[in-house]
């Protein structure tokens, strides 16, 4: 089976598209990276890809004003050039509208740094501490047109400590991000993954049946 062409989309310093690079050295990985796309120039993801020898490209959003689908027939554009088969959001600071979404359903994911549905948006790490939760982590979806939402492929959560501040919990999230997103992408890549009902469903990989209590009391 030929590997899936995968475009990933950055805005910023690119630390999951780092991570998705170096699943994708694995001989056996199902999925290459063939294209990283910035919407702006000075991008740290885009000095990662041409390290890799990954093209990059630029489409500077602010070029388009508040022309979106201009700027998404753009990006569409240069998707189709490259024969992409799959999209990875990784660190993409731009909202996109439903034309776009609709044309890669169930064949692009981002990446969240929350435990959805809970903590949708910005600043994760700050809410889920003033919320007191026990728990927290990130998640890896497919794109709907509401931002954050759509089926969940992959979870992994981390405890919250009594003395963690927002960028101490976000230090251990974004471990669990870098192992969760080539994961989602191989699962999807490999075509192991269905979605029913609204829910994602992985074929040939159990869940175990176990869980862990925080804090332990043990």
């Amino acid at each position: 089976m030929p590997k899936q062409r995968v475009a990933v989309l950055v805005s910023g310093r690119g630390s999951n598209l780092g991570a998705l690079i170096e699943a994708a050295k694995e001989k056996n990985y199902p999925a290459e990276i063939a294209l990283v796309i910035s919407n702006r120039p000075d991008a740290g993801g885009l000095s990662l890809a041409q390290a890799a020898g990954i093209p990059a490209e630029v489409i500077d959003h602010s070029k388009y004003g508040n022309d979106r689908e201009a700027f998404e027939r753009a990006l569409q554009a240069l998707l189709e050039a490259h024969k992409i088969d799959l999209v990875c959001l990784a660190g993409f600071m731009r909202v996109l509208t439903p034309w776009l979404v609709g044309r890669w359903r169930e064949r692009m994911l981002n990446i969240h740094p929350a435990l959805l549905p809970a903590f949708k948006g910005l600043n994760t790490h700050a809410r889920a501490l003033a919320a007191g939760v026990k728990i927290h982590g990130a998640s890896v979806h497919f794109v709907a047109p509401e931002m954050d939402s759509g089926p969940i492929i992959a979870q992994g959560a981390v405890a919250v400590q009594n003395n963690d501040t927002a960028e101490t919990l976000a230090a251990r999230v974004i471990k669990i991000e870098h192992k969760l997103y080539p994961l989602a992408l191989k699962l999807v890549a490999e075509g192991r993954v269905r979605v029913e009902a609204g829910r994602c469903l992985i074929d040939g990989v159990p869940a175990p049946d176990t869980a862990e209590l925080v804090p332990d009391p043990s």
